[in-house]
């Protein structure tokens, strides 16, 4: 009986198959009709919170996004367009009037009492 052991292949196949994950994911959020608002504490819980930890208050995979020092137009951008093996692109799934409650939402983002 042959057995299996996990190899220097490993980390790159995790790799390779989170790099391909991440654009599925953000395929199959639904799209939004354009006059839809945004449950955007929800969002961040199924959708965001999996890299951008505590609603976007504490880094996880992605950065924190609570106090960012970024404008609107560069996180903007990066909703959009995603970073390429790092954020998925969501331009195909929310408008532009759903990313600005987006970026409302990181902008009002406070540390949670208690």
């Amino acid at each position: 009986m042959m057995k299996l052991t996990p190899g220097p292949l490993l980390p790159t196949l995790l790799a390779l198959s989170l790099s391909s994950a991440m654009p599925v994911l953000a395929q199959s959020a639904n799209a939004t009709p354009d006059n839809a608002p945004l449950d955007v504490h929800q969002l961040f819980a199924t959708t965001c919170g999996w890299c951008h930890s505590d609603g976007g208050r504490a880094a996880g995979k992605g950065p924190q996004l609570m106090n960012t020092q970024r404008s609107d137009d560069f996180i903007r951008n990066r909703i959009k367009n995603g970073k390429e093996g790092a954020m998925p692109a969501f331009g195909a799934v929310f408008n532009d009037a759903q990313i600005d409650q987006i970026i409302k939402y990181i902008r009002d983002l406070k540390p949670r009492e208690g």
